[in-house]
């Protein structure tokens, strides 16, 4: 199953002097099971993309399909539930996520989307308790605490926790790590890669970060002008220059380091996109000087 943009077009303020067209004729598809990244500058149209995944915004042409469902939910009632239901497979992390806390302990701001789902209060422990689990939150230390006393990115995680008791099928993050400081940043990622990998869970984010994307995404979307200029592996999509030229994109680090290297004489593989590749080609190069 899959998520698919069949040629999504949407436009700010049609018929005004602020008419402005966000994403023009977009057509991709994001594989159940994946890790897609999304990169480009602002304006680019990635934050208006991601409002279209799970219905929060209704395209001006084209479709959003998820699992082969119709998000606007077009005519008859069972398509406006069957697009409700499919609404509810994606689950949407905002930049900044803990601006959306409000309730006043740990436990109350992650059981109100389940208890809004109408779950039992037996069903809804269980899915606080878990979801503070895979985001790396004791239960019992935090769950009477409140939110707003917490650290940053204990305050971040609180509010992916939300999400994930809602037990979305889909998870999409809009610069996650945003803010956090070093340590807090690398215990977020580990997180987020345990699950994508234990929970089989399809994961969509935004990064200005190539060294996250290149760490962690197995298909990367570049995006300028409401277009999507490539999707693809990020082995070919990081040696994409003109693409990434186009996009005002740089490559991670370490691929502009080897280049140097390269350039300077040095035999040394160019393709690495992480630090750990990288050290391990200068030292293969080093090993036949």
């Amino acid at each position: 199953m899959s998520i698919e943009f069949k040629n999504i077009t949407y436009t700010y303020m049609p018929g005004t002097p602020f008419e402005r067209t966000a994403l023009r004729d977009v057509n991709l598809v994001i594989r159940e099971g994946s890790f897609t990244a999304i990169a480009g500058h602002t304006g680019s149209g990635k934050s208006t993309l991601l409002q279209h995944l799970n219905g929060l915004m209704s395209p001006s042409a084209g479709q959003v399909l998820v699992d082969g469902v119709d998000l606007n939910g077009r005519g008859s009632r069972e398509a406006k539930r069957a697009a409700m239901e499919a609404r509810h497979k994606v689950g949407m992390v905002f930049q900044y996520a803990e601006h959306q806390l409000f309730e006043e302990t740990v436990f109350a701001d992650i059981a109100f989307g389940p208890r809004n789902l109408g779950l039992g209060e037996e069903e809804i422990a269980g899915r606080v308790q878990e979801a503070m689990g895979w985001v790396g939150l004791d239960y019992e230390k935090f769950k009477d605490a409140s939110p707003f006393q917490l650290s940053g990115g204990q305050m971040r995680r609180v509010a992916i926790a939300g999400i994930l008791a809602l037990h979305p099928k889909y998870l999409v993050l809009d610069e996650p790590t945003a803010g956090l400081d070093a340590a807090g940043k690398e215990k977020l990622i580990k997180e987020i890669v345990q699950l994508h990998r234990k929970k089989k869970m399809t994961m969509i984010f935004v990064s200005h970060n190539m060294d996250d994307i290149a760490c962690l995404a197995d298909k990367v979307i570049f995006m300028e002008q409401g277009r999507v200029l490539l999707h693809d592996t990020p082995e070919k999509a990081f040696r994409a220059k003109e693409i990434l030229r186009e996009a005002g994109l740089c490559p991670p680090q370490i691929c502009s380091f080897l280049e140097e290297l390269k350039a300077a004489g040095v035999p040394v593989d160019t393709n690495a996109l992480t630090v750990e590749q990288g050290i391990e080609n200068i030292m293969e190069a080093m090993g036949r000087a």
